[in-house]
């Protein structure tokens, strides 16, 4: 989240000289600011969700998108914050629950929750997330049990292929190093249609607990906790 992952404590870093593992501050600072992340998803060709960024004085209107929307905090982690507003539900924009003055709105994508971790530029693999939470909040995350994962996940190959490239191509266009995981919708809800994927964020401080899911993408491609972590540390360096 803030100050851990936005560039901040990599900022302090660099000036002291210490060599840090994960992304450095520029694009540490680029993944946190969603709204900017889209912008350079968007121009890379990387699909992302139709949404824009209202401010505390618009939420008075009407809905700023068609039901079901998604909102999120411009510069959270850990899906602090989300909410996905549904018909007949009271939006979370009458109240405000909000520090900052502006927020994300994104129109919500159905299907499926991928995830795809990538080391160096390498995509480990693509993993599909279930929770009975309905999304992957910060409960599925860090709760044992709180979500079920199937590695590799069960998509056709040309889909399982082009989130791969999609995830490596998103760490590289924000400059990010050491590994990163990318959240994907894979919404294949309309029948006979082409499944689109579309890239949700890319996290540059992916978790590492017993529950995480770099990890376990790690341990399917055959490297270890330990492995994962003496090269991560390997690759520690100042920006």
């Amino acid at each position: 989240g803030r100050f851990g992952e936005d560039g901040c404590v990599q900022a302090v870093l660099n000036l002291l000289g210490v060599p840090y593992t994960h992304s450095g501050l520029l694009a540490s600072a680029a993944a946190m600011d969603k709204a900017f992340a889209r912008r350079l998803f968007s121009t890379a060709g990387i699909p992302v969700a139709e949404g824009r960024v209202i401010t505390r004085a618009e939420s008075s209107g009407p809905d700023p998108l068609p039901r079901p929307f998604v909102v999120k905090p411009l510069n959270e982690g850990s899906s602090v914050g989300v909410y996905i507003v549904r018909d007949n539900q009271p939006s979370p924009l009458t109240d405000w629950p909000f520090e900052s003055d502006e927020i994300l709105v994104e129109a919500f994508v159905p299907g499926r929750e991928l995830t795809v971790a990538v080391k160096g530029d390498e995509a480990l693999g693509v993993l599909e997330i279930t929770s009975e939470h309905g999304f992957y909040d910060y409960e599925a995350k860090y709760a044992p049990g709180g979500s079920r994962h199937l590695m590799p996940a069960p998509i056709p190959a040309e889909d399982y292929a082009e989130a791969c490239r999609l995830a490596v191509l998103a760490h590289k266009v924000l400059g990010c190093r050491g590994v990163s995981r990318a959240d994907l919708r894979y919404d294949d809800t309309i029948a006979g249609a082409r499944p689109r994927l579309i890239v949700l964020e890319v996290n540059t401080q992916p978790g590492m607990t017993a529950t995480s899911l770099v990890p376990e993408m790690a341990a399917y491609r055959g490297i270890t906790f330990p492995e994962l972590v003496r090269w991560m540390v390997e690759e520690a360096r100042c920006d």
